[in-house]
């Protein structure tokens, strides 16, 4: 009887114990990026009965109550939710966000993520968000050094904060390469073929070709003269003029040419006017075309950083162009479940989670292992029915093990009145 009662406190301190997790569940409903958890009851150590027959071979012993083992972290994914930040991610997948207090690394669910008045990239604790830095920032000029559609994720080792400079200017692009394409036709009449670019000042000129049908014609196909004129784009000051041919075969598709460069203010630009039947064309019609593709940007101002859903840090300017500053980096562990859990949604790696590893692909790179969605937050991970019915399923062995003491209490009490 009086084991009883150690074995009802032992019942009662453990299904306790699930409530306060249980409930410590519910209260976090609303948080974003909780782990939810789970209790695991064991039982406590079995006393042997003494019995008359050693040799039976049923086990004769009983437990004497049961205690919370382990508190398993529910690793399943939680609700996706729209927010109306770029900078606010969600992961979709296995994965975790790696911040730093710049003393220690933790890793988190929670993507509420923001710059701050240092463009910093931080969570909402002021906590500096880890990834790879793409070294295309010239930080003593506040200069974009290279435009960059993607950065490689680096080693695990080598992740550091996102930090950014407030003002950033994207350099003059000077245009080096202009195709032109369209169909000049076959009749004696010039025609034209403009384009604009973009010298090394931020100039944007004006570069013409004009076709004009040679007076000597090949045996077969057709030869015209080309002048590649370079002006300003008021026409009053002339960089350079470049006198050239083109010869068409019988289709009008394109043979050679002898434009190859032309000079724009000191910059050279290479002049592509397709082959055969790609670019420039002299075919017979009723009516004749032309246009042309130049690449170069003029210098544009920061407007600002955003993230988009590959987890890059993207750097819009004023002149339309964007590049990619930073990628941000996921973690993984052999086991999730060995992190340790320093309260609220930040963990710490431990012995039993393995050191903190990056996904690779089939060539040996490092990848993010999960897509990444970007003004979206991920939600606790709780579900709800699951957790109030089991708190109901908790609180009922709660009573029947406080019943379980009453009741040896009431046998004691019933021993003690019997007459000796």
């Amino acid at each position: 009887m009086i084991q009883a009662f150690y074995t009802g406190v032992a019942g009662v301190s453990s299904h306790q114990t699930a409530i306060d997790i249980t409930s410590d569940n519910i209260a976090n409903m609303n948080t974003v990026g909780f782990r939810s958890y789970t209790p695991e009851f064991t039982s406590l150590f079995e006393e042997a009965i003494n019995t008359h027959n050693p040799s039976t071979s049923t086990n004769s012993s009983y437990g004497i109550g049961s205690r919370i083992n382990a508190t398993s972290m529910n690793l399943q994914q939680g609700a996706i939710v729209q927010s109306d930040r770029s900078t606010d991610l969600a992961i979709q997948g296995e994965g975790w966000f790696g911040i730093t207090d710049s003393q220690n690394i933790y890793y988190t669910r929670a993507g509420d993520f923001g710059f701050d008045v240092n463009r910093d990239l931080v969570n909402s604790e002021g906590m500096y968000v880890l990834g790879t830095l793409g070294d295309n920032i010239d930080y003593e000029t506040n200069t974009l050094t290279k435009q960059l559609d993607e950065i490689a994720l680096g080693d695990v080792e080598k992740q550091q904060k996102i930090q950014l400079p407030d003002t950033l200017t994207y350099p003059t692009e000077p245009t080096t390469e202009i195709i032109f394409s369209g169909n000049i036709g076959t009749e004696d009449v010039p025609r034209s073929i403009s384009s604009e670019a973009i010298d090394a000042q931020g100039n944007i000129n004006k570069v013409e070709l004009t076709f004009t049908k040679a007076k000597k014609q090949p045996e077969t196909g057709l030869l015209w003269d080309i002048k590649a004129t370079v002006s300003s784009s008021d026409g009053e000051t002339t960089y350079s003029t470049t006198n050239a041919e083109v010869l068409f075969d019988e289709a009008g598709g394109l043979v050679n040419t002898t434009l190859d460069t032309i000079d724009n203010n000191g910059t050279p630009i290479k002049i592509d006017l397709g082959e055969k039947f790609s670019g420039v064309t002299a075919i017979a019609t009723d009516a004749t075309t032309g246009s042309s593709q130049s690449n170069g940007a003029l210098s544009g101002e920061l407007i600002g950083y955003d993230i988009n859903a590959n987890g890059e840090v993207i750097a819009t300017f004023t002149n339309g162009e964007q590049s990619s500053v930073a990628q941000i980096a996921l973690y993984h562990f052999q086991n999730d479940q060995g992190l340790e859990n320093l309260g609220g949604v930040l963990f710490k790696e431990s012995s039993n989670s393995g050191k903190a590893l990056f996904y690779q692909d089939q060539d040996g790179e490092n990848i993010l292992g999960s897509s990444i969605a970007n003004g979206a937050l991920e939600t606790s991970n709780l579900t709800m029915e699951t957790s109030l019915t089991e708190l109901i399923v908790y609180q009922r062995a709660y009573d029947a093990n406080a019943k379980s003491i009453t009741t040896a209490d009431q046998m004691i009490q019933k021993a003690l009145q019997m007459d000796a």
